[in-house]
């Protein structure tokens, strides 16, 4: 029975992972509330393994709080085509977490001798044993992907939240976590336990939260990252050292604080492909509630100086969006000051999406990076409603460049495909400029090419 169980679950597994495929802008996860991403290139692939924000109701959590069960975990091979390969730890099905406590904070995940070790703070049920509060516990498996084994007990020595696993080059494993400063130590090669004393970093603001550490190393320099509330929310920071757990300098700040008054932030930062990214959260589908949030990644970059350039949260995210795939031109690279505006497509279900909505005559629209080299294509199909009918106007690579379609939309209050004819594109990469020409109001959901 057992056996038949588990290839039952493995196939749902299956199912769903093939039917889970989200087309990446900011938020890349776009299905459900996410945060605290962790990621790591495994392979050729990028993934990410966030907390799994949910709304806590009464007798599920603690109502206006944080509340998490799980975890999944995404990946992708181009940063634009995500697949969610579904829950990979659950919180009553790991022998020494208190069942029920909804506190799946923020977790990590590394490899190490054909293993992938899966770090994650939690409430333990033995408090005897392990004190109140959090500690922190592993979960092993054979693909990044799972099915992930937990351990029967948490690491021994360690109470804190925000696990994070640094690799260095010599082979050896460190272990970071917070809980009121940051903490540092060697991990041993069984990833499993500590190798060394627990060693407090210090150098670090004095005052304000600090939480979250994410190391990693480039050209020789540690950068120790983390969340830091120096005014009245978080913001990204750094400090880098010679040596893994330190002395540290505070060095500068990656990240402002949220434009959204989100109260946490929280990252992790990877070279891909010749390029490094940051990863962190904002709360995109929850505007009113900074429980429930959502992942993002923007790219990051150095000065000649080893600086970390601060990086500006954008909706367009990373990555080359297919012409032929749903375009959301309401991610966009950047728009007119007047004359257009982003909305929910739907305020009762948020996880629908954004509408681009144009109401003055030349407002405009911009998003970057779209391919248009698979194929010619003469078409362009929009998803729109306009209750007095409009026009747009498409160009490429600027709003001085010529217009390729124009796109006269009928007067209705029911959303429509409309389809017009493209003047030729030459084949590469553009970027996408769209415009009203006439000012009538027109709503527009999505554009594809064909």
């Amino acid at each position: 029975m057992k056996k038949a169980t588990t290839s039952f679950t493995h196939i749902c597994v299956l199912i769903f992972t093939l039917c889970s495929n989200a087309i990446a802008q900011n938020p890349i996860v776009r299905d459900q509330y996410s945060a605290d991403p962790s990621a790591r290139v495994f392979g050729d692939k990028v993934y990410v393994f966030p907390s799994h924000d949910i709304l806590a109701t009464e007798g599920k959590g603690r109502v206006g709080w944080f509340c998490m069960e799980d975890y999944h975990v995404f990946s992708s091979s181009n940063l634009t085509d995500w697949t969610d390969h579904g829950m990979i730890v659950q919180q009553n099905k790991v022998p020494w977490v208190r069942p029920n406590s909804y506190s799946m904070w923020a977790p990590d995940c590394i490899y190490r001798n054909g293993k992938y070790y899966f770090y994650f703070p939690t409430s333990p049920q033995d408090t005897i044993t392990y004190g109140r509060g959090f500690t922190i516990g592993v979960a092993v498996a054979d693909k990044p992907e799972g099915p992930y084994t937990p351990e029967a007990t948490p690491i021994k020595g360690v109470r804190g939240i925000d696990p994070n696993v640094f690799m260095d080059k010599d082979g050896q494993a460190y272990l970071y976590w917070s809980a009121g400063n940051i903490y540092g130590a060697k991990l041993k090669e069984n990833m499993l336990e500590l190798a060394s004393e627990v060693k407090t970093l210090g150098q670090l603001p004095t005052k304000g939260l600090k939480e979250g550490p994410y190391m990693f190393e480039r050209n020789g320099t540690y950068y120790l990252t983390y969340p830091h509330v120096e005014n009245k929310i978080e913001r990204l920071e750094y400090a880098t050292s010679d040596n893994p757990l330190g002395p540290f300098k505070i060095t500068g700040v990656i990240m402002d604080e949220s434009a959204s008054n989100c109260w946490t932030n929280h990252h992790s930062i990877i070279q891909f492909k010749g390029q490094h990214y940051l990863f962190y959260h904002d709360r995109d589908y929850s505007p009113n509630f900074d429980k429930a949030r959502s992942v993002r990644a923007d790219s990051l970059f150095f000065n000649a100086d080893g600086t970390i350039k601060k990086v500006i949260p954008t909706l367009r995210g990373v990555g080359v969006s297919d012409a032929t795939k749903q375009i959301q031109i309401d991610r966009y690279s950047d728009k007119a000051p007047e004359g257009v505006a982003i909305d929910f497509l739907d305020t009762t279900n948020r996880f629908l999406g954004w509408k681009t909505i144009f109401t003055k005559e030349n407002a405009w629209i911009q998003y970057n990076s779209v391919d248009f080299s698979k194929k010619k294509f003469k078409n362009v199909n929009v998803k729109v409603i306009s209750p007095a009918g409009g026009i747009l106007q498409l160009r490429i690579d600027n709003m001085s460049s010529p217009v390729i379609a124009e796109i006269k939309i009928p007067g209705g209050n029911g959303w429509r495909n409309v389809k017009a004819v493209i003047t030729q594109i030459k084949p590469g990469v553009h970027h996408l400029f769209i415009s009203s020409k006439d000012g009538k109001r027109v709503e527009v959901d999505w554009i594809s090419f064909e």
